[in-house]
């Protein structure tokens, strides 16, 4: 069966940066699977697993455009420290921040005594992503995972909708 819209796709993947720098793997764990065409993926892996079929293996290059988006340094600010009251702040921490355009999420990239630097964009803006996938399985979505928008294991999804 190729991969179409609403097929459930089983896969093992390895994302890395251009320069070979691996940043995620599913290899020593359990495969990923995923709702072809529920956008769960980013744009650019979810486009080269169309038409692919169980067996297949390949390597994929992918844009920031097709992946997490371009930088925006405007994203990156300086805030006072007293803004976080009594909270420890520590380098590396992300929490939900409103903004103007309302809940997004924010990394401590830096702290000073009196301020701390946080970065809006996604930790993979910017950057051009290698994927290496296998694709171990393909079948066609039930109507329930279809009208829940994600895949199903033995005995349901485990939630109510």
């Amino acid at each position: 069966m190729n991969i179409v819209n609403n097929s459930i796709v089983t896969m093992h993947y390895t994302v890395s940066t251009t320069d070979g720098t691996q940043i995620d793997s599913s290899r020593e764990g359990e495969p990923m699977v995923h709702l072809q065409g529920s956008q769960y993926l980013i744009q650019g892996l979810e486009n080269a697993l169309m038409d692919k079929v169980k067996g297949d293996e390949f390597v994929i290059e992918v844009t920031p455009e097709e992946a997490y988006g371009d930088r925006h340094e405007q994203l990156v600010q300086q805030v006072p420290k007293s803004m976080f009251g009594d909270n420890e702040v520590n380098v590396g921490m992300t929490f939900r921040a409103s903004t103007d355009d309302g809940e997004q999420t924010v990394m401590i990239i830096d702290e000073t005594e009196d301020e701390v630097v946080v970065d809006g964009n996604h930790p993979l803006a910017g950057m051009d992503l290698t994927f290496a996938v296998e694709i171990l399985d393909v079948r066609a979505a039930t109507a329930e995972e279809i009208e829940h928008g994600h895949p199903h294991g033995e005995g349901g999804c485990g939630h109510s909708h």
